[in-house]
C-alpha cells in the first residue's frame, strides 16, 4: 500500500549494523551507519540534474539554400534591403527602421540616478528616455562590485546601445563597447578571443592561429562565422580599420555630454556586413550612386564575392518583380497558411509570443499520426522563417498538435533546430514539455516587423478589440424594457 507502512529494511554501505542509526526516509525506516555519506557518483548526478546543460549545446550547421538573394531598393531618401531563399522573403530591413534603432550606437552619456537596490543606474545619452546600465556591464566591474561604488550622479560615461527602448522600458546599455567589423568583433579594453562556434574545428584552428599574431595589445577579438576561409590579410584590414574607429570614439571630449560618438552605417552596409557571404547567389541593387557604393565596399573587404553585386534596370520595380511587398502583407497577418492547408495563429503579447499550430484544411492520407506529423513538419519550417521575418524576440511558447511517438516528437525537435540555425540570431530551444508545448528564446534587440508598420490604438490600448459600450442597451430602442424608472 504506502510506503511507510512497510516494515522493509535497507543497510548502507555495509551488512555490518554496529554504530548504526534508524531514521524514516522517503516513507521508511533505513538503518544507516555512522559517518557513511551518499556517495560522490550519486552527488554529480543530482548536481547535474539540477544543473541542465541545455546552454553548452553546440550549434547545428546551416542547412544549404539553393538560391539565396539580397535585394537593396531606395526610394524617396529610404533603402529597403530583402533576403530571400528561393523566391521566398526571410528577413526584411528598412532605413527607417534604421533611424529608430539605436543599437550598436556609441554615446557619452550622463549619469542621473544611481539605485543600489537595483543595482543599476540611469543614464542620459540624449534620447527622451534615459537608458539602463546594469552593474555588470560597466567596464572594470567585477562580481561582488558594487554601483554606488563606481557610478556617481552627473557623472560622464561612454556607452553604447545593445538593446532599444521598447514599451515603457528604457535602452539597454552597456560600458563595455565593441566594435563590428565585416569579419570580425573588437573589443577594446579587454582580453577576450573567441571564435564563431559555427565553423568547423579546422577552420577554428586556423582562425585561432591567425588571431594570436594580429590580435592588438588591449584588445579582445571575437571571430565571426564570416570569417571562414578568408585570408590573414583581409582579417588584418579588418583590424586595423576598426582601431582607427576607436581612436576616433576615445577622442571624444568631456563636459559635452549627452552628445552621439558614434553612429552605426546605412541600412544597407549594414545588412551586407552582418549577412553577405558566399553562400549568396546575387546581390541587386537599384539606384546608380547606391550600387557604386556597395560595390566598392564588397570589393574592398571581400573580392571574392564581388561578382554577385549587379546594377537592376527594368521597367518593373525590383520589389515589385520579386513581390516582396505582397510578402510583407501576409506577414502582418495573425493566421499564415501552410503549403498542404494546415495554419498558424501567431498572438504577441507583452510577455511573450504564443504560436498555435492547427491541421486547418489538411486532412492527410494514410493515418491521422502521419497526418498530424507532416503537418507539425511544415509548421516547424514556417514556424523558423517567420521569427525570422517578423523579428520577433523574447520568450516564444509554440503549441505543435500533439504526438504519441516519442521518436516523431524529436525528430519534429531536430527539424526545427536545423530551420533556426539558418538564423544569425541567437536562440535556444527546449525539449517538449509535459503539456506538450516547445519553450523557447530568441535574442530580442529592436522592435519587430508588426511594431515597425503598425501603432498602438489609443482606444483599445493595443488590445486590438472594439470594446461595446456597456451602458448601451438595444432593448431601450426596441421599446422591450422602460427607459425611464417608475416611481410607484
Amino acid at each position: 500500500m504506502f510506503g511507510m507502512f512497510k516494515k522493509s529494511k535497507i543497510v548502507r554501505k555495509s551488512d555490518n549494523l554496529d554504530n548504526t542509526k534508524t531514521k524514516w526516509f522517503n516513507g521508511q525506516k533505513v538503518k544507516i551507519k555512522s559517518g557513511t555519506t551518499r556517495s560522490g557518483t550519486q552527488k554529480n548526478k543530482d548536481f547535474k540534474d539540477k544543473n541542465p546543460t541545455w546552454f553548452r549545446e553546440q550549434p547545428l550547421p546551416v542547412p544549404e539554400v539553393e538560391k539565396k538573394q539580397m535585394l537593396i531598393s531606395s526610394k524617396d531618401g529610404v533603402s529597403k534591403v530583402a533576403i530571400l531563399e528561393g523566391p521566398t522573403l526571410v528577413q526584411y530591413y528598412t532605413s527607417e527602421n534604421n533611424d529608430k534603432s539605436k543599437v550598436g550606437n556609441i554615446y557619452l552619456g550622463k549619469v542621473k540616478n544611481v539605485l543600489p537596490g537595483m543595482e543599476a543606474a540611469f543614464v542620459s545619452f540624449g534620447e527622451e528616455k534615459n537608458g539602463v546600465l546594469y552593474v555588470a556591464d560597466i567596464e572594470g566591474s567585477h562580481k561582488n562590485s558594487k554601483i554606488e561604488n563606481l557610478l556617481k550622479p552627473d557623472q560622464e560615461i561612454l556607452v553604447q546601445v545593445v538593446k532599444d527602448a521598447m514599451g515603457e522600458k528604457g535602452a539597454r546599455l552597456t560600458g563595455q563597447i565593441s566594435l563590428p567589423g565585416r569579419y570580425l568583433v573588437l573589443i577594446p579594453n579587454s582580453r577576450t578571443k573567441g571564435i564563431s562556434r559555427r565553423l568547423s574545428d579546422n577552420e577554428r584552428s586556423r582562425l585561432d592561429r591567425i588571431i594570436r599574431k594580429l590580435k592588438p595589445e588591449n584588445f579582445g577579438v571575437i571571430v565571426r562565422t564570416a570569417a571562414e576561409g578568408v585570408s590573414e590579410k583581409a582579417l588584418q584590414v579588418d583590424i586595423e580599420k576598426l582601431v582607427e574607429e576607436w581612436e576616433v570614439v576615445s577622442n571624444y571630449k568631456s563636459g559635452d555630454a549627452p552628445k552621439l560618438i558614434h553612429q552605426e552605417p546605412d541600412v544597407s552596409i549594414k545588412v551586407i556586413r552582418e549577412h553577405l557571404n558566399t553562400t549568396f547567389k546575387k546581390l541587386l541593387i537599384d539606384r546608380k550612386d547606391q550600387f557604386d557604393e556597395i560595390k566598392n565596399y564588397v570589393s574592398a573587404t571581400s573580392p571574392e564575392i564581388s561578382d554577385i553585386v549587379d546594377f537592376y534596370q527594368d521597367e518593373l520595380m525590383l520589389f515589385e518583380r520579386y513581390h516582396i511587398e505582397d510578402q510583407i502583407k501576409k506577414a502582418l497577418d495573425r493566421k499564415v497558411w501552410l503549403p498542404s492547408g494546415g495554419h498558424l495563429i501567431i498572438d504577441r503579447t507583452e510577455a511573450l509570443t504564443v504560436i498555435d499550430v492547427n491541421t486547418g484544411k489538411f486532412v492527410g492520407k494514410n493515418s491521422l499520426e502521419e497526418t498530424v506529423y507532416e503537418n507539425n513538419l511544415e509548421a516547424a519550417e514556417e514556424i523558423a522563417r517567420q521569427l525570422r521575418l517578423r523579428d520577433i524576440g523574447g520568450i516564444i511558447v509554440i503549441d505543435f498538435i500533439d504526438m504519441e511517438s516519442i521518436k516523431k516528437q524529436q525528430s519534429l525537435l531536430n527539424r526545427f533546430k536545423q530551420e533556426l540555425a539558418k538564423d544569425k540570431t541567437r536562440t535556444q530551444v527546449f525539449e517538449i514539455s509535459r503539456l506538450g508545448l516547445v519553450e523557447m528564446t530568441r535574442k530580442n534587440v529592436a522592435a519587430g516587423l508588426v511594431e515597425s508598420f503598425s501603432e498602438e490604438c489609443e482606444k483599445c490600448s493595443g488590445r486590438g478589440l472594439i470594446i461595446n459600450d456597456i451602458f448601451a442597451n438595444k432593448s431601450i430602442e426596441e421599446g422591450l424594457i422602460e427607459s425611464e424608472a417608475v416611481v410607484e
